[in-house]
């Protein structure tokens, strides 16, 4: 068995047994979306490009035939056909009916660099295709982060709510028995029960749209998601390297392509050429005159040519490919510019997190231990059912908003670094 195959499906098993982390995820998204297709089609398309080039340097041949009848001939005067006649010999002149049927070649030997400079086109345009595909595939992954910190949260909700049930089901147990000695209402016990059960609804809840949500991001990603891992916080930053960027630097690179091709095209050809024909007339219009047989005839020779019009508008056309270089940069500029004013939005969502998670802990604490009080005071029958569940579903708020603000830092750190590239 081919051993890229083994390695590509030992890789494929560990995404899908093991717990997948956002690396994985956003490579599997990238090879798994249907644009990625186009990588391939681009190549084949420049390889197909490049081949026609070359064939330019291919002798070019063109076989023709053509028919004629003519109104009128090649002919001597009367008076000279005249004197020919006298010496015995007839020169009546051409026919008008004629034909041929010819083969002709062509050989370039100096083009200007024309065909140099129309492979480095054709090799820029595949580098601007390749680079605007990768900047049409990054954006998956924002579509990732959105999925992957979104399923990330909602888990954590199933957890701590799970936490919660367990909670809710000791003091019960606490309350039944307290209710079996009497010393409680059966309403107290019925009331702390009624909130487990609707929080045991909530995990249903919650659980359907994990579910809901680990489909879509197997069916983006092409891999069984089974378990997520909480990414590592980002601490540093990078320098911006986008694949825009990349792009706005191959559409300036294909520009400047274009600009030697229009220099070669003012530039004079050389080329070698060859015909051959048989028919009538042939090239021997004497002969022809007096006998009306087909002949084979041939010719070779080199050719200078050159085409002057492209003088005529070779400075608008420069000046069309200055207009579109500038349209880049002001592209450029304008994508730093939006991408600047969405970083700062990310920092000061960063900034607004980290302030809001620098209390979560004593306030988890200071609710434990509120919590903790009031399991102590019911114990002793000093507390109403009603404060307890209070301070019991306040501590749960209380984890609830902390893993909001861990996992939605998280989210803006990683859209900060998508940002960067």
């Amino acid at each position: 068995m081919n051993k890229n195959f083994l390695i590509l499906l030992m890789s494929l098993l560990s995404l899908s047994c093991f717990s997948q982390t956002l690396q994985q995820c956003y490579d599997a998204a990238e090879s798994n979306y249907p644009l990625i297709k186009q990588a391939n089609l681009i190549e084949q398309t420049k390889q197909l490009t490049l081949s026609n080039i070359k064939r330019g340097w291919i002798p070019q041949f063109q076989v023709s035939a053509q028919a004629t009848y003519q109104s009128d001939v090649t002919a001597f005067p009367e008076q000279i056909q005249n004197l020919y006649q006298q010496i015995g010999i007839n020169m009546a002149g051409l026919q008008k009916f004629q034909y041929r049927i010819g083969l002709d070649m062509q050989q370039t030997i100096y083009d200007g660099s024309a065909m140099h400079y129309q492979k480095q086109v054709a090799q820029r345009q595949a580098e601007t295709d390749k680079a605007q595909l990768e900047s049409n595939l990054y954006a998956i992954k924002q579509r990732v982060n959105d999925l992957y910190f979104g399923l990330l949260l909602i888990n954590e909700n199933i957890k701590l709510n799970e936490e919660l049930q367990d909670l809710l089901l000791k003091n019960e147990q606490k309350l039944q028995k307290l209710y079996s000695r009497g010393l409680i209402s059966k309403s107290d016990l019925e009331a702390v029960k009624a909130e487990r059960l609707t929080t045991a609804q909530q995990t249903v809840t919650l659980q359907s749209n994990a579910e809901q949500l680990t489909a879509i991001l197997s069916a983006f990603c092409g891999i069984e998601i089974t378990d997520l891992q909480r990414p590592e916080p980002i601490t540093s930053t990078t320098e911006n390297d986008r694949p825009e960027l990349k792009y706005f630097d191959a559409q300036a690179d294909l520009i400047n392509a274009y600009r030697k091709q229009l220099n070669a095209a003012i530039t004079p050809r050389i080329s070698l050429f060859a015909s051959a024909f048989y028919g009538y007339p042939g090239y021997n219009l004497f002969n022809d005159m007096m006998h009306h047989d087909g002949s084979l005839n041939a010719i070779v020779g080199a050719k200078l040519s050159w085409n002057i019009g492209g003088f005529y508008t070779r400075k608008n056309d420069k000046n069309k490919l200055q207009l579109k270089a500038q349209m880049i940069e002001n592209n450029r500029e304008i994508f730093l510019f939006n991408n600047r004013l969405e970083q700062i939005g990310k920092d000061e969502q960063i900034k607004k997190y980290q302030r809001l998670e620098k209390d979560d802990a004593d306030i988890i604490a200071l609710r434990t231990s509120v919590r903790q009080a009031s399991e102590s005071k019911l114990e002793n029958g000093t507390i109403d059912i009603n404060d307890l569940l209070k301070d019991i579903f306040n501590e749960n708020n209380a984890k609830i908003q902390n893993a909001i603000h861990q996992i939605e830092m998280l989210k803006y750190q990683y859209e900060k670094q998508w940002l960067n590239g």
